[in-house]
């Protein structure tokens, strides 16, 4: 991958200030180590009256691979074609920010001891990049770069391949930014921008990006028209990070506009105290939901069923009133975390003798599952492929036959809520549907009435008035149950939907309304 850097001079500010500027002889070619691959640093041309600074990279693939454990860190989707075969080598990307801040720190930082005048002076700057892949085409490129003072960004598509014109244009452009502008200015914004087009990252976004986002971003970021784009992009859509750097853009655009210090303007709070209440995150109030469910149908022995890596078992072992825990999986990895979280190596005798972690598949039926007061599937329909589902439903509701089970799913009508998901996306990578209410009332309702139970639904989350909760929950309550010498119990009522005010159905066979009329 490849870039450079020109500039124009004359006799009384020749043009070779530039490798002053850049920390880096123009008489000598330079090489670097990178954490993915060698860089190199070369002047093709260094006269009084044009200078040129080119910065080759050099990819190592196999320690790309390494690092990136063959996934693209950050989600890059480059790394689907193969783990050693992908355009990362060729196309500018987090790849060349990264090495530029090796290479060039201190001109990114406006440094020059040799020249501290020149750093804060405006050069006739051309910048090149011959391949830089952009998400959003040539549109997004000039919308990213025209409000940053350059006089000309010219941003022209790379076709696929020249000899066959129909095929069209790859998402690769070569971009050349002519103008004035300070090199550090230009820098910084090659170091964010860079990324931002290319919509990926090859290593892990944590929170001290923000820090690097507004520093390199200082002076034209908190103006800039697609702030929000470019903040959402470059902190890899995640969202916390992400409001947390608008919200500190919005401060500096606040403190330029009075002419005032940021500190200034960021007052209103005591940092001796903290006064702010912190968003419950979706899992914790998924869980509480759970827990209250299970409390009020007077549950003591529990099955987990895709108990994942303990956290919900973790939570029951608080509540002694659950006597009999049993978390199921089918990943033994799973498991193994799960054992670790609990640390059941290091759990008292009596405790450990409530809970039990066990691997098995829930579409297949075990008679170990039968007995229990209620079994919770959190979250685990939706990584069934919808064909395995009613071998999943027989296995619970058929063969274990638990008098009570509570079942959670994503409500897919509250996804347009979430600022960070991408359009027709699901929320995470495996699962295989996501459901609408009235999809998820259905299946429920169809379960109930095949199997004997009553059926309550209960939100999770805040009920949005148009798309509802994020999380939708089915608490199911047995209406009969046979003892061992057949007799009918009475039958069962569903005390957390009438406690919670939920919506709730029940089978409405010959025997219920009798039961009813009792």
């Amino acid at each position: 991958m490849f870039l450079t850097i020109s500039t124009t001079g004359t006799p009384e500010r020749p043009a070779t200030d530039l490798g002053f500027l850049l920390h880096k002889h123009p008489e000598k070619a330079q090489t670097f180590s990178t954490s993915h691959g060698t860089a190199h640093v070369f002047y093709p041309e260094a006269s009084v009256e044009r200078c040129t600074a080119s910065l080759l990279l050099e990819v190592d693939p196999v320690a790309l691979v390494r690092r990136g454990k063959g996934k693209g860190r950050g989600g890059a989707p480059d790394a689907a074609l193969a783990q050693y075969v992908n355009d990362r080598p060729y196309a500018a990307s987090s790849l060349l920010s990264v090495a530029m801040t090796t290479v060039f720190k201190s001109a990114l930082n406006g440094v020059c001891r040799a020249m501290p005048e020149r750093v804060q002076e405006p050069l006739p700057l051309r910048i090149e990049v011959p391949a830089l892949p952009a998400r959003g085409g040539v549109e997004l490129v000039e919308k990213l770069f025209g409000p940053l003072g350059w006089r000309s960004v010219d941003a022209v598509a790379v076709p696929l391949d020249e000899k066959f014109p129909e095929w069209g244009d790859s998402r690769y452009v070569r971009l050349v930014l002519e103008g004035e502008l300070r090199l550090a200015d230009a820098l910084r914004q090659l170091y964010v921008l860079l990324p931002v087009l290319d919509d990926a990252k090859h290593y892990w976004v944590a929170p001290d990006e923000v820090d690097k986002l507004l520093r390199a971003g200082e002076g034209w970021l908190a103006e800039h028209p697609e702030q929000r784009l470019i903040t959402s992009r470059y902190l890899s859509r995640r969202w916390g990070l992400t409001r947390q750097a608008m919200e500190r853009l919005e401060l500096v655009r606040l403190a330029e506009s009075d002419d005032l210090e940021v500190e200034s303007v960021d007052n209103a709070v005591d940092e001796t105290t903290d006064t702010e209440e912190k968003p419950v995150p979706l899992a914790e109030q998924r869980r509480a939901a759970i827990l209250e469910a299970l409390r009020a149908a007077g549950a003591s022995r529990v099955l987990d069923l895709g108990c994942g890596q303990g956290q919900l078992v973790q939570a029951l072992l608080k509540d002694v009133r659950f006597t009999e825990i049993v978390g199921v999986d089918v990943s033994m990895r799973a498991l193994t975390i799960a054992s670790r979280r609990l640390k059941l190596d290091r759990m008292g005798e009596r405790q450990a003798g409530r809970v039990t972690l066990r691997q098995g598949a829930l579409t297949y039926t075990d008679k170990q599952l039968k007995g229990y007061d209620a079994a919770v599937l959190s979250e685990v329909i939706e990584h069934l492929d919808l064909p395995r589902l009613p071998a999943l439903e027989y296995a619970v509701f058929g063969s274990a036959r638990p008098r009570t089970v509570l079942v959670t799913t994503p409500n897919v009508e509250y996804n347009v809520r979430w600022e960070t998901l991408p359009a027709g996306h699901v929320r995470h990578g495996d699962h295989r549907f996501e459901w609408t209410r009235e999809e998820f009332r259905s299946w429920a309702r169809q379960v109930s009435e095949r199997h004997g139970y009553g059926v309550a639904f209960v939100p999770v989350g805040p009920d949005d008035p148009e798309v509802g909760p994020p999380t939708q929950m089915a608490v199911f309550t047995m209406s009969e149950e046979k003892d061992a010498t057949g007799e009918e119990s009475g039958a069962q009522s569903v005390r957390t939907g009438e406690k919670a005010g939920a919506e709730t159905d029940r089978p409405t066979d010959e025997k219920t309304k009798e039961a009813k009329a009792a």
